[in-house]
């Protein structure tokens, strides 16, 4: 049954609306009409059973005929800063982020990223990356969507953090700790940040600046992974350790 996500404040009473690009998937991709059913999320945890009462150009009415609430997300969340790469890889880690589970995706301006983000674009690409993240979550039968910030700079990353949590930084030229020694020599954490480098990794001064702010440098193995290979295999790893996978 097709599942689409909506807003908890589109939920009233027992109905519910659906607005944005769904409407037009909806009615003349799927080419649903009042009566189909369908399945809807509010992203908090609650699953609703519901039907088509009414399509119309901007907006779909539907009626909820159940709820239940189940939650297929990671109790452990974990927020992946991604250096911003080439191409549409972005995308691809993003896509297969959500699908391990990631509870949050910060793109970063890191000193070697290539691309360029400025203006209009950044909001942009904001909007299509928080597209890719809902369309995985519901493929993957998530039940809430990972949150796709802008842009940011380190000092914005850095500033935005929460105090506590277990920050990792996979560096090519870390050669003594591994991150399964990090992760058994400390305290099970309620949050993780996963720094990725972009093509090229971290530069050395990046790396010498999250050493100061106590994060730990860490090697993945003695192979180089390419950065759309990285965040993914990191992250698989950290909950694994954790039980939230396998």
């Amino acid at each position: 049954m097709p599942r689409f996500f909506v807003q908890p404040e589109q939920i009233i009473g027992n109905t519910a609306l659906i607005t944005g690009p769904d409407v037009k998937h909806i009615s003349r991709v799927l080419r649903m009409a009042a009566g189909d059913a369908l399945t809807l999320l509010d992203g908090t945890g609650s699953v609703y059973s519901a039907e088509i009462c009414e399509i119309n150009k901007e907006e779909i009415l539907c009626r909820l005929l159940g709820q239940e609430k189940t939650d297929s997300e990671p109790s452990l969340k974990v927020t992946l800063v991604q250096g911003l790469p080439k191409g549409d890889k972005m995308e691809t880690i993003i896509q297969k982020c959500t699908e391990l589970g990631v509870h949050r995706i910060i793109p970063l301006a890191a000193a070697r990223s290539v691309v360029k983000l400025e203006g209009k674009k950044v909001a942009e690409r904001q909007e299509r990356w928080q597209r890719v993240a809902m369309e995985a979550a519901k493929q993957c039968r998530r039940t809430g969507v990972p949150e796709v910030q802008r842009l940011r700079n380190w000092d914005e990353v850095l500033a935005g953090m929460p105090s506590g949590v277990l920050a990792l930084m996979p560096w090519e030229d870390e050669k003594q700790q591994s991150l399964k020694e990090v992760l058994q020599s400390v305290a099970a954490p309620s949050e993780v940040y996963l720094f990725i480098g972009p093509e090229g990794g971290f530069a050395p001064e990046e790396a010498a600046r999250v050493r100061e702010k106590g994060f730990h440098r860490i090697t993945l193995g003695s192979r180089i992974l390419r950065t759309e290979t990285a965040g993914p295999a990191a992250l698989t790893m950290v909950l694994y350790h954790y039980g939230e996978l396998g």
